[in-house]
């Protein structure tokens, strides 16, 4: 790796780290928090550590947002003061990935239905009784499942390139589609290339028109994290969990045909994972859902930022207190 983006990233660790070990042993306090501050605290959930970012009034209307493979809450450093003007925000890092623990696999089962338990306690220690989800990749099925057991707590979905139907999935998965119907070592070794740097950046990078705009910090800080002792194991596990998604897709869209929860699409069309179709199906079982494609990749806040935020905050302005 070049020198001047390891010392960048030792920087970069340092500052993050620093700032959430002052918050682990401390009690959250937000009573006083101001709109633009972001806090950086932990909370046991589901017997593990959590690290979530929050901001914003806390009398505020609630934006869980949840991120997806292979960032974190850090996903959303740049959205998080734009909508915490109005909004009380909070970014939780889902069980292995960010500043959350990453127990061994022996000791933590990685599972969709593991992620949803765990945010399940999280939103019960926070007292969240009303709040809309920012779904994106990952965090798509684990807020979907959080919804279909709270659908009283959902006032809104904001998916960004967050899927949940057979359509959004592209031939990017076929190899992982290879792996679920014959879970071989073969097939698992297969996947391994899936948690190196040179995928880790071409995610961030692939479908950008300027690769200027994609900050290194991203790939950089995700890649530290995916080349921890264990971490790529524990992804691949997490990998060939992701069936059970597919397999609730049918459920998922039952629940959005009898609660028709408002929802924004927001969608980076040049996505290799996650097409734009699957962004258009949700109209299928919510006709008011409204679509706004942009032209660039899998993480569309590297490079639209700004105009997502306000797509959201208009969206925002429309859902029930």
């Amino acid at each position: 790796m070049n020198k001047k983006i390891v010392s960048y990233l030792s920087v970069l660790l340092m500052t993050f780290a620093g700032a959430a070990n002052a918050q682990k042993t401390k009690t959250p306090n937000t009573t006083n928090m101001k709109n633009n501050q972001v806090h950086f605290n932990y909370i046991k959930a589901n017997g593990i550590n959590v690290f979530y970012r929050e901001a914003g009034p806390k009398d505020a209307p609630v934006i869980l947002l949840l991120h997806g493979y292979p960032t974190s809450s850090f996903m959303y450093r740049n959205l998080i003061p734009l909508l915490s003007e109005k909004y009380h925000v909070i970014a939780p890092d889902l069980p292995g990935f960010g500043y959350t623990d990453m127990p061994a696999a022996d000791k933590f089962s990685y599972t969709f239905e593991n992620f949803t338990k765990t945010m399940q306690d999280f939103i019960d220690q926070l007292s969240l009784k009303r709040f809309a989800i920012y779904v994106f990749d990952y965090g798509a099925p684990t807020g979907f499942r959080l919804a279909l057991a709270n659908p009283e707590k959902i006032t809104g979905i904001i998916s960004q390139n967050g899927n949940a139907y057979d359509e959004g999935l592209s031939d990017g998965w076929n190899p992982i589609r290879k792996y679920w119907e014959n879970p071989t070592k073969e097939n698992r070794e297969a996947l391994h290339e899936v948690v190196t740097m040179k995928i880790t950046r071409w995610q961030y990078e692939h479908g950008v028109a300027d690769k200027t705009l994609i900050a290194p910090e991203t790939y950089t800080l995700d890649q530290h994290f995916l080349d921890r002792p264990g971490a790529a194991e524990i992804q691949l596990d997490i990998l060939r969990d992701y069936r059970t998604n597919v397999s609730l897709y049918p459920k998922f869209h039952e629940y959005f045909r009898q609660y028709k929860p408002k929802l924004l699409a927001v969608w980076g069309d040049k996505d290799p994972y996650f097409l734009p179709a699957g962004a258009q199906a949700y109209k299928k079982d919510i006709p008011d859902a409204k679509v706004v494609l942009y032209d660039t990749g899998h993480f569309a806040l590297e490079t639209h930022c700004e105009e997502i935020a306000a797509e959201i905050m208009a969206f925002m302005a429309t859902l029930p207190k």
